[in-house]
């Protein structure tokens, strides 16, 4: 479309994935070998999602998807996951109202099946069957947060599921 005033092409939004990255890995199972020896008893497995997003620039976010999750058999941790992958984006174009929305929804669904794979494949390598997430309702996460925000006493309050900082 042309701005008939100017002559030059509308521009929409503008968004890229300038990187991805694994910011932290730890992988803990502190039964090590005696766990491997119980085979009879089924582990309950918890797992916890938050997002973080930051700027980095004029028009560059960081967002960071951390994943922890844990498996108990009785009193005892099997293991213990945590994994912070992170992603650089530039979106430029996005009215102020949806910048958040974006950033704590759309990019951590981009970020969420790599974080994924690194947790399969650590479990798998620590000597158990991979621990395959089920996929994120981050609109949901989004909604918590927001939700959390409005019951909070203090604006600056950010809830355990989500979280974000935004520029003015």
């Amino acid at each position: 479309m042309t701005d008939p005033a100017s002559g030059a092409a509308a521009q929409g939004p503008v968004f890229g994935v300038l990187a991805q990255y694994l910011k932290d890995l730890s992988f803990e199972s502190p039964r090590a070998p005696d766990v491997f020896l119980q085979q009879d008893k089924n582990p309950q497995v918890g797992a916890d999602v938050k997002v973080e997003a930051r700027p980095l620039g004029q028009d560059v976010y960081e967002v960071e998807l951390s994943i922890e999750a844990s498996a108990r058999s009785g009193e005892d941790t099997v293991f213990v996951i945590e994994c912070l992958y992170a992603g650089v984006f530039q979106v430029s174009g996005l009215p102020q109202e949806h910048l958040g929305p974006f950033l704590m929804i759309e990019c951590p669904r981009l970020l969420f099946p790599f974080a994924r794979n690194i947790v399969a494949d650590s479990t798998r390598e620590g000597g158990f069957p991979p621990l395959l997430l089920q996929p994120v309702d981050f609109v949901e996460l989004y909604r918590k947060r927001l939700a959390e925000r409005t019951d909070a006493p203090a604006p600056s309050a950010t809830g355990p599921t989500s979280k974000i900082i935004l520029p003015n």
